[in-house]
């Protein structure tokens, strides 16, 4: 609701070259209770002045002196506030329908036509400014909403992410000793999109899904997802479908998010020359984030202890990981995950110092308890 006195408390430039003429506009304002009233005896200072003064109305005579009249006033302001409701009440002698509608069609929204009518001036003035303030206030209150829609986006997107690293810590910690797997590789999946060219978006979503590229894993029994051995045959056909059924546990969805999870989940164990599985893809044929998600997860695997393995050395990781250039692996993704080798150590070392930060608070919090 826009109160009288905010409506007087609303600011008034008014721009007339006639002395006297001016001197009435501004008395005739004033003396009605409009408090904040400026005047300009022409329009050569008008772009400067209206940007620092931000009328709520602009009264504006359509001939002025100094080159720059009504019209063209007009013109200026249209490009200096596109998106901004220009309050202008246009004032003048010209009696003539045409100026009228010219005027109206260059921005002003109303026209008073000289010798002033008092009253007439009074209540356009208040009628225009009630609508400027009204405008200002639904900014306002837009402004306010679209700042609680990205905070509510902000926390869906939160709470998703959330959910996607439970998920995956579920998957993971069923056959690894610890659940940080899945924050380094996706970590690392992210930053080998990036220097793969792929956009902002894209990288986000590639950290975002990435931790559920073994999801199917909770499908698999425990005694072949978790034995020391070495798997038979027949074992390792069962240890394969947790692609297949990841891809299934995902499938379905509309968004990118739940379409790039499945693509991850299902070929990130196909290999470049077409022996891997669980369709025997090859080359190009393998989505780009498989092919990333395939060289991210198998150097974290080699550099992380298991209980069948002691970690490798990130140089004997990337030794391995080379030897498998062309055959496992992407060449070009090979080539780049070796250029940005300081980053992704630099990945590591930040995830594992995170790792041991937490189990000191946790020791600290539940273990160092006083006996008595």
């Amino acid at each position: 609701m826009i109160s009288p006195a905010m409506i007087l408390n609303a600011r008034i430039l008014v721009v007339e070259d006639d002395k006297m003429s001016r001197k009435l506009l501004v008395r005739i304002l004033t003396s009605s209770g409009f408090k904040n009233v400026h005047a300009l005896p022409n329009a050569t200072r008008l772009r400067s002045y209206y940007a620092k003064f931000k009328p709520d109305l602009l009264i504006l005579d359509l001939v002025l002196p100094g080159g720059v009249d009504g019209f063209q006033a007009m013109q200026y302001l249209r490009e200096d506030h596109p998106e901004d409701y220009l309050p202008i009440l246009v004032i003048s002698a010209e009696a003539r329908d045409k100026v009228h509608l010219r005027a109206l069609a260059s921005g002003a929204k109303d026209y008073l036509s000289k010798p002033y009518d008092a009253p007439k001036v009074i209540l356009r003035c208040r009628n225009l400014i009630e609508v400027r303030l009204l405008y200002v206030a639904l900014q306002g209150k837009n402004e306010e909403l679209d700042a609680k829609v990205r905070e509510r986006t902000r926390e869906l997107r939160e709470t998703r992410l959330d959910v996607v690293r439970r998920l995956g810590y579920a998957a993971e910690c069923r056959d690894t000793d610890t659940g940080q797997h899945i924050v380094r590789m996706s970590r690392y999946c992210a930053c080998l999109a990036r220097a793969m060219g792929m956009s902002d978006e894209e990288c986000d979503l590639v950290l975002a899904t990435s931790p559920l590229h073994d999801i199917g894993k909770i499908a698999i029994a425990d005694r072949i997802l978790l034995k020391t051995g070495p798997l038979t045959p027949e074992e390792f056909a069962v240890m394969k479908t947790h692609t297949t059924i990841g891809a299934e546990i995902l499938s379905g969805g509309n968004s990118l998010f739940l379409k790039m999870a499945e693509e991850i989940a299902r070929t990130h164990h196909e290999h470049w020359d077409g022996k891997g599985y669980p369709d025997g893809l090859k080359g190009d044929e393998i989505p780009l984030v498989g092919r990333i998600c395939a060289v991210s997860d198998v150097f974290d695997a080699l550099t992380s202890a298991r209980p069948y393995k002691q970690a490798w050395s990130v140089d004997d990781a990337v030794k391995e990981i080379k030897k498998m250039s062309g055959k496992n692996f992407d060449p070009a993704v090979v080539d780049v995950f070796t250029a940005i080798l300081p980053d992704i150590c630099s990945i590591k070392k930040d995830v594992d110092a995170m790792v041991g930060r937490v189990a000191r608070e946790v020791k600290a919090k539940f273990l160092l308890t006083d006996p008595r």
